[in-house]
This record gives C-alpha cells, sequence and structure tokens, in this order.
C-alpha cells in the first residue's frame, strides 16, 4: 500500500532578509527553445537540438529550503530516507531521467535553507542573474515577491490552453489578492494539496450528548449552524462540575490565531484582502467583538495561557473544553482516535454577515509554492521541464492520489474527512498573519482592550505592511 510522504511543516516568516546569495548559478551560456501543447491531460515540450548552444547539457537548479527527492544527483529511491512504499518512490524516480532525456538537461534541487532562499530571491534576481531556474517559497515572502516583479507571470510565457490556465490537473493558481488573471505563484496540485492547512472546528461527542445538544453537522446542513446558535452551546457546555464555584469545564479552547483565520472566513469578511486594510471593517468589527465576549462577558472560552502556547492548543486532550479546533497534524500528534471519547469534525457556524454558499473555509495566503523568477533563460521551457517531472504520474490522478491513508487515520471517521474534505474546497485569501507584524491579541483576549480599541490600535499598521507589500 502506497504510504503518504508528510508535508513538512514550514513557519511563517515576516519581511525578505537581504545577503549574500546561497545557490550556484545554473549554466547559461546558450540559448534553447520549448513549445507546449496540451495532449491527454497532460503538456510537453520539445527542445530543438539541446538546451544549451554549445550542445551541452543545461543544469535546472530548484532552491528549496528542505531536502527533496528526487534528483539527478540521486542513484538509489533509498537515498531517500523516509521511502516506506518502494513501488511509489521508483515512479518518483524513473521520472528524473526521463524528463531529463527528453530535454537534454539535469534536475537539481538546492536546499538554500529557510532564510538562505529569502537572500537568493532577495539578490542575484534583484541583480538580473538568478542563482535558480526555480523557487520554493513560502507565501509570506513568495507574495511580497511576486508583487515586486521577481516573478514571471506564466500568462506572458504560455499558451492560453495550457493545463494551469484551465484543469489545473499538475499545478494549481494562487491568489495574491490581485484583481486581473495574472499567475506568478502556482503550487503542486493533489487531494493531498486540497486537505492541507485546513481547521476544522471539533467538539467532544459525549459532552454534547451529555447535554442534550442536536449535532452541529446536521444543524449546518439545515443552514441553522450560527454564531448565536454555537454561544447558545457554548453557554450550555461551560460547567462547574464539582460545584466548588470554579468553572472546570469550558465550552471553547484553543489558539487565538486559529480562531481569528477561522471566524473571519466564516463572517465573509478577512483583514489583509486586497492593498487596502479591512480591519476597521464593521464585519470585522464583529469577529473582534465574539471573540471579546467568549473570552470577557460570557466567559465560555478558556482562559489564556501566555506562559504555555501549546497547552492552548492541546486543552482538549483531558476533556477540559467541549469545542476546540483541530487539524490533520493535530490529530496526529495527539492521537485523537485513543483519546477516550468521540472526536467529531464540523465546519465552522455562520457569522452575521456571512454566507454558507460564499464563505471561504480555507486560508490559502499560508503554505508554499513555486515561482519562476524574472531573467531566468526561456522560462516557458524551465516550466514546461517542471511541469513533466511534476507529472510523474502521467496524468492517472488515481496513481497521484490513491493513498491517502495519513489522512484518513487523522480524520479517525469517514464523516470527519469529508468536512476536512469540503473546507479544502473553499479557498479565500487573507494576509493578516503574514504581514509580519507584532499582534498582541492578548489584550483582546484578556479585557485590556475592546474590539474597538484593538482595531483602532492596529489598523494602520496594517495598512503600512499592505503598502509594502504591494508597493
Amino acid at each position: 500500500m502506497r504510504k503518504l510522504q508528510k508535508a513538512v511543516a514550514i513557519g511563517l516568516c515576516g519581511a525578505m532578509l537581504l545577503g549574500l546569495a546561497a545557490c550556484g548559478s545554473s549554466d547559461s551560456s546558450g540559448s534553447s527553445s520549448g513549445s507546449s501543447s496540451a495532449t491527454n491531460g497532460t503538456e510537453s515540450a520539445s527542445a530543438t537540438d539541446s538546451t544549451s548552444g554549445s550542445g551541452g547539457t543545461r543544469t535546472i537548479k530548484i532552491g528549496t529550503w528542505y531536502d527533496h527527492y528526487y534528483d539527478s544527483t540521486n542513484t538509489d529511491i533509498h537515498d531517500d530516507p523516509s521511502v516506506s512504499d518502494e513501488e511509489l518512490a521508483q515512479e518518483h524516480f524513473d521520472i528524473v531521467k526521463e524528463v531529463e532525456d527528453k530535454y537534454n538537461v539535469k534536475i537539481e534541487f538546492v536546499n538554500l535553507t529557510y532564510s538562505g532562499i529569502q537572500e537568493s530571491i532577495n539578490t542575484s534576481i534583484l541583480a538580473g542573474t538568478p542563482d535558480c531556474d526555480i523557487y520554493e517559497v513560502d507565501m509570506s515572502f513568495g507574495i511580497p515577491a511576486a508583487l515586486n516583479g521577481f516573478a514571471i507571470n506564466l500568462r506572458d510565457i504560455l499558451p492560453d490552453d495550457s493545463d494551469i490556465f484551465n484543469d489545473q490537473m499538475v499545478f494549481s493558481q494562487c491568489d495574491i489578492g490581485l484583481t486581473d488573471d495574472s499567475v506568478y505563484l502556482f503550487q503542486s496540485n493533489s487531494a493531498e494539496m486540497l486537505l492541507t492547512n485546513t481547521y476544522m472546528l471539533a467538539y467532544n461527542k459525549q459532552m454534547l450528548d451529555d447535554a442534550g445538544l442536536e449535532d452541529p453537522n446536521i444543524l449546518y446542513e439545515n443552514g441553522e449552524w450560527t454564531w448565536d446558535k454555537w454561544r447558545e452551546y457554548l453557554l450550555a457546555l461551560t460547567q462547574d462540575t464539582d460545584g466548588d464555584g470554579v468553572t472546570d469545564v469550558y465550552g471553547y479552547g484553543s489558539r487565538w490565531d486559529f480562531l481569528v483565520y477561522n471566524l473571519l472566513m466564516s463572517n465573509g469578511t478577512g483583514i489583509a484582502m486586497s492593498p487596502t486594510e479591512n480591519l476597521s471593517s464593521p464585519e470585522v468589527a464583529e469577529v473582534l467583538d465574539y471573540i471579546y465576549n467568549m473570552y470577557n462577558v460570557d466567559h465560555v472560552a478558556n482562559p489564556w495561557n501566555s506562559d504555555d502556547f501549546d497547552y492552548n492548543q492541546n486543552c482538549y486532550m483531558n476533556g477540559e473544553v467541549a469545542f476546540w479546533i483541530d487539524a490533520a497534524w493535530i490529530s496526529s500528534a495527539n492521537d485523537d482516535g485513543n483519546l477516550g471519547f468521540d472526536v467529531v469534525w464540523c465546519p465552522w457556524p455562520i457569522g452575521p454577515s456571512g454566507n454558507q454558499e460564499t464563505n471561504a473555509l480555507k486560508n490559502v495566503s499560508s503554505g508554499n509554492a513555486w515561482m519562476i523568477p524574472t531573467g531566468v533563460e526561456d522560462p516557458e521551457l524551465v516550466y514546461n521541464i517542471f511541469y513533466d517531472w511534476q507529472n510523474w504520474y502521467h496524468g492517472d490522478t488515481d496513481l497521484r492520489d490513491g493513498d491517502l491513508t495519513w489522512w484518513e487515520d487523522c480524520a479517525i471517521t469517514e464523516e470527519n474527512y469529508e468536512v476536512m474534505e469540503y473546507l479544502g474546497s473553499r479557498g479565500g485569501f487573507d494576509l493578516w498573519n503574514s504581514l509580519g507584524l507584532d499582534w498582541d491579541w492578548s489584550a483582546l483576549l484578556f479585557g485590556d482592550m475592546t474590539a474597538a480599541q484593538f482595531a483602532e490600535s492596529y489598523k494602520q499598521n496594517v495598512q503600512d505592511a499592505l503598502d509594502t507589500f504591494y508597493q
């Protein structure tokens, strides 16, 4: 059985760093030409003569921040120490030689480290001689790189019938907050990509059953799972179970960043969705008020623990809260399937300004993506080589997505998996937590600021950061 290769968790970073380039230059002494056409769901390109005008072999360098497999330097599938499915690994291994023979190139991944890749982007591309032909970027620094002219617009180099502008079988387009149809950043498409970065509202089924509360999933299907209804549940589930006058079970407990992301989307809004800040909007005010009231008026949220960040994420494990925010990686780390109670996932309740049919359910402004840097020799050929390398499954998406065992195990139940898949199908763009700002959300959680004061304190900071992004 094919086993899923778990994605490496990447933290968000602020502005791009300056420094020395860390990746060796690719051989670009000659010229090359390429053509692209759609055939049976795949694209192909052919190099006339060779990719180097001198008859040599061009090395396509791909700058990353962690080890990738496989490339021309690998001689065996076990060069990847994490191999668990040899059949699947062989497919990935074989595509390298196939592509290299087709285009007379070598493919090489260069691990620049997280800071080093930013240094390389910010120096070599600016100098007009990019170190690498393709870069893997975190959206937090990839977006400003694209907006400031460091990435090629794929619309300018690829035919209109290219897969990325249509079915997006191999690569999907990344929304970076622009209103035109330009495509600067792109991601490898797969069922796994759909599920990545989904954050479900989770609950302890036994607690809801004991309180006689209806399944939130049924309420959602009926259009009745709203913020008001969730507030009723949170109030009912917050209890002093031993009668000592101290609350020992709260309706909700989790991380503030996950809460902010999802309440914004559930209310059909965001803080930084465009070049103009939206923190001061009435819709965001509703989100901030709701959070403030959870912690300081209704007291239905487990008090924020500033000394132990992980505790806030994991307090559900001991039955201290009824609702929390879960994800596949959290479920895996905490072994949710063996906690002694049933973990159920559901969509987020709909806010007063939200719309169940149109709300985003997954923030797509985080995570990793690819970009072709400005100044690369023959960028269309580079894209087509990379496309064919990524299309190791030759258009057979059943092969590509044939085993999602890890995700299924994390979800525990088929119903939970369907909720995760549903959230992943509805992406939305909001940069608020990728702006490099020093947010003090504890001021809102502890009641040191009202929602209005919080918005007033940060709105100019958000606008200034957006001005830097979109300058």
